[in-house]
This record gives structure tokens, sequence and C-alpha cells, in this order.
């Protein structure tokens, strides 16, 4: 018995031992007293987060000061009688048939699908790829004060100068869009989707201009494509929409020195 007992003490003392070791061999982090970790944790929980609620573009400064002090923000309303000539320099070519899985999820701001291979667009010579398209509840641009009654931005990246470019597809009530019900069958999975789908027929006109990402940080130098034509969707369709999100859109910014172009 006594034998017993020496034996599992041994062992005890080398199990001690070698935790003690790993411990000493632990990063610093780790060794956070109990109480730190659950301050840490608290802090981490009632971080200030934007939103469109109590933290909404009227604070979106105090996430980045480009938001309140940038003088190219987006959106805007675009007044079609005070649009300029088209610089041809910018003509937009879309590029965007390509079929490819995508993930759909609502990432706390707007339902954002991002495709696994996406496509590009052309403009001023150079190529610019789909990264993400996501949607609006209402459209964040006006056309004459008036807002569309949904809207789909495509964003794209030239992946040498990491310029982006923005696409966006207004929509109207009107008849079913069944690419839509893909969208709004998958929230949180995957499904296969062709972006091209989601574009009107006519993706010759639209206005052009250079503004901003329409969220924090509000980085500016964004190539703003607003295709004039508008797609359908369903009442039922832009419903199913709002019940995620129907005020995620961003007022609409000045002009300031900026043109408006059109063709």
């Amino acid at each position: 018995m006594k034998k017993t007992i020496l034996a599992m003490s041994a062992v005890a003392a080398l199990f001690m031992t070698g935790c003690a070791s790993e411990e000493a061999k632990a990063p610093a982090a780790e060794k956070v007293a109990p109480a730190e970790h659950a301050e840490a944790a608290h802090a981490e929980h009632h971080e200030k987060h934007w939103n469109y609620d109590e933290n909404g573009p009227a604070h979106w400064e105090e996430f980045s000061k480009t938001c309140g002090t940038g003088h190219s923000q987006s959106p805007i309303n675009i007044i079609p009688g005070k649009s300029i000539e088209m610089n041809h320099q910018y003509d937009l070519s879309m590029h965007e048939d390509v079929t490819t899985a995508a993930t759909i999820i609502d990432n706390g701001h707007s339902i954002k699908v991002t495709p696994k291979q996406g496509g590009t667009i052309t403009l001023h010579g150079e190529t610019f790829k789909l990264l993400q398209f996501h949607f609006h509840g209402k459209s964040e641009h006006t056309v004459d004060g008036k807002r569309y009654d949904m809207v789909m931005h495509m964003v794209h990246q030239n992946p040498e100068t990491k310029q982006l470019a923005v696409v966006a597809v207004f929509f109207k009530e009107g008849k079913v869009d069944p690419v839509l019900n893909t969208i709004i069958d998958n929230i949180g999975g995957e499904a296969e989707v062709d972006p091209k789908n989601f574009l009107p027929e006519d993706t010759a006109h639209y206005y052009h201009y250079i503004g901003s990402l329409t969220t924090p940080p509000c980085s500016e130098n964004v190539q703003w494509y607003l295709l004039k034509e508008p797609v359908e969707a369903s009442k039922e369709q832009i419903e199913a929409f709002r019940k995620y999100y129907v005020d995620n859109e961003r007022p609409v910014q000045e002009l300031y020195d900026r043109h408006v172009e059109s063709n």
C-alpha cells in the first residue's frame, strides 16, 4: 500500500512539473487573471460599432474622420439636367457573365454576396475585378430627389492600384425577378450565381462621378457608375429583403465642386 501511495505521489509530482513548464512557455497574454479576462471581454462586448441606429450616419465621423470631413462623399442626389457629357476615357465595359459559387450572408449592415470567381469591368483601359455585391432596402443615391425601392452595389477593385469602382443597379417594384429568389432563399449559405443576371438589358447608359464608400471608413476616390435603367422586383421580394434591412441607406451628401457625367 505504501509503495502504491509513493508511486502515485511521484506521478503527481511529474504532472505538476510538466504543467509548470508549459505555463512558462505560454505567451504572457495567456496568463491574464480571470478578472482581467472578464474585464477585457466586457469591454469588447460593449465597444461602439457604427450602424444605422444609435451610432448611425450622424456619428460616423467618430469611427472615421473622412465620413465627416471628406468633400467627395457618397451617396449624392443625381440631377439629370445638371449632368455633363461623359468623358469617354471612363466609359464602362461590363464582363460579369461568370457562373460561380457564392457565399450569401447577413453581415450586420446588408445582405452580401461574395462570388468565388468574380467577373470584371473595364474603364480607362484598366480592369477591375468583382469582389462582392450587396443590397440596400432603399437606394442610397437619389435621382431628382427620388429613392428607388432597392439597390444592388457591385464592388470592384483594380488588383494593381487597389482603386475601387462600384456599379449601382436600381430596383423598382414590378414583376418577379427570379434570380433574386436565389439570394433570398440562401442567406447564411451558398448558391450558384451569375452576376450578369442581376443587370438590366441596357448597361451602356449610366451616370458617373467620383465619390466614396457609403459606409465607414468612407474612403474616397471611388469610381461610381449608376445604371440608368432599373430592374424590377416584386413587392414580396422587396419586403423579403426589408425584413433584414429597410433603412440601411446613408443620407445624400454634398456634391461640392464635383460633376456628374452622363451618357
